[in-house]
């Protein structure tokens, strides 16, 4: 990709960047979220046209004007959004587009059946082709893009943010399917914010800054300060911003927590202005303990206290009223409203700070919506912008905006940092602590080792549904919280 220029109403994504991929090489793709990097991908698969500039693909210049034509270039590409039809089974996801037809001409569905079992043996999913996607989680729906990828026998293949929902079982796997690739030719353009990790696939890495082009390494020869420096334009003090505080009372208790397979006896407390980390392995059951207690998904029986008042949240709404928030995992379609703009999404919540008379009065909105967006510092050209055009990081933003707005005292953080860069990273822990020692009390739930370490006050580890441990700041290792979760003690 040689010159690649993109503007959006006036706002250039792109300027002038250079791109080049081999065969046989994993060339990782760097930059913070707004850098440009999506913009590039989705030019090269079609979904953009660039204002200038040229793609050549094994030597001649393409015109690539449709997911069709990337296609049939041998290019695909596994977005971080998971482009799956939610209503459809795994098998008619992996064919989508492509469906194999029998001698009359009619869709075979046996010989899909067949293939799909094949490419999902390949990639250690032993999840039943027919199952209805509905019924996956995230990391499944992960590997079921891939799958995809596989089957289309592409030789240029994207992965953006590939194990931003794994476990570190599944990561391996990933990882081998990635290097066998790589020994049969195919060129891989690897899209990650965790930064431990491309070491282990990458050979080269390219970074874009503010949409231009800030230059390419060999990752052997490369630190990873080095990198963060030459993404962010600057130095990053810490990376995790951790500052000792003083905490207060217990704000929220849970008692012996059942949810029928899923969660077992679980009790947790929580005190004001702290940052309680849970730990676990996917499929540990911290997302869903985080939903008994908003009240997204009922329990069984337990008891949760908030303040002193035993409630049993029966919706989201009871806990949002009792001042509990929750910015979830998957915030394009829990989080966010993607097709309003950021104001409607901040005050969503908070409608009745709105009320002027029996008017919600659009001025108060104005007002409130301001100080959330420069308190936190959202990047967005006008309050009236579509949330689906924000980064990553700001969309993050506009969730945690939603919350503070709400007036919630306790806010449950699921991956707060998915997909995220490590600039947006470290505002968001900044903020984290900033509203601790407001006196806001954090749940955070994270896959990611480091940052439980490094911003937790406390950490809990789940395993099978039950907390298997408690560990305080000081006696937590990566290696204690790893056997901890993996193994019964």
């Amino acid at each position: 990709m040689e010159g690649i220029t993109k503007t959006f109403s006036g706002v250039r994504a792109l300027d002038q960047v250079n791109f080049e991929l081999a065969y046989g090489e994993v060339h990782v793709l760097l930059g913070e979220n707004g850098a440009g990097k999506s913009t590039l991908i989705k030019i090269l698969a079609g979904a953009y046209r660039p204002d200038r500039g040229k793609i050549f693909i094994h030597g001649n210049q393409e015109h690539i004007d449709t997911p069709h034509k990337a296609t049939t270039l041998g290019i695909s590409v596994i977005y971080q959004e998971l482009n799956l039809v939610k209503c459809l089974s795994i098998v008619e996801n992996i064919f989508l587009g492509r469906e194999p037809t029998n001698y009359y001409r009619l869709i075979d569905r046996d010989r899909m059946y067949r293939e799909s079992k094949e490419v999902l043996s390949r990639i250690h999913c032993s999840i039943a082709p027919w199952t209805i996607v509905r019924k996956l989680s995230i990391a499944d729906l992960q590997m079921i893009e891939i799958a995809k990828a596989l089957l289309g026998k592409s030789r240029i293949i994207v992965m953006d943010e590939p194990t931003s929902s794994l476990a570190a079982e599944d990561i391996k796997i990933l990882f081998e399917i990635i290097r066998k690739l790589k020994s049969e030719g195919a060129g891989i353009i690897y899209i990650s914010h965790r930064l431990e990790e491309i070491n282990e696939i990458g050979d080269r890495v390219t970074v874009l800054r503010d949409g231009k082009y800030i230059g390419t390494r060999q990752l052997a020869e490369t630190s990873i300060d080095e990198l963060i420096k030459m993404m962010v334009g600057r130095e990053l003090a810490s990376k995790f911003p951790y500052r000792k505080r003083e905490l207060g009372e217990v704000v929220l208790n849970v008692q012996n927590l059942n949810r029928n397979g899923i969660l077992s006896d679980v009790n947790l407390s929580l005190r004001r202005g702290e940052i309680l980390g849970i730990s676990g392995l996917v499929g540990s059951g911290r997302t869903e303990l985080a939903r008994a207690i908003i009240g997204a998904d009922p329990s069984d029986s337990g008891t949760i206290v908030v303040e002193g008042k035993e409630m049993r949240p029966e919706s989201p709404l009871d806990s949002i009223q009792k001042g509990i928030g929750l910015l979830p995992e998957d915030r394009k379609t829990q989080g966010v409203a993607l097709v309003l703009p950021v104001n409607q999404n901040i005050t969503l919540v908070a409608l009745k700070r709105l009320i002027k008379g029996l008017l919600l009065s659009l001025r108060i909105e104005k007002n409130l919506t301001e100080s959330y967006v420069k308190d936190l510092d959202i990047a967005t050209p006008s309050l009236n912008r579509k949330v689906m055009y924000l980064s990553g990081g700001n969309q993050q933003k506009v969730v945690l905006a939603k919350w503070l707005c709400s007036q919630a005292k306790i806010l449950i953080f699921d991956e707060p940092t998915r997909g995220i860069d490590v600039g947006a990273k470290h505002e968001i822990y900044e903020l984290m602590l900033n509203l601790t020692e407001k006196g806001t009390s954090i749940i955070m739930i994270s896959s990611e080792l480091p940052e439980i370490l490094g911003m937790s006050d406390r950490i809990l580890v789940m395993r099978r549904g039950r907390i298997a441990a408690e560990l305080s700041r000081e006696e937590a290792t990566q290696e204690k919280l790893l056997r901890l979760a993996m193994v019964k003690m």
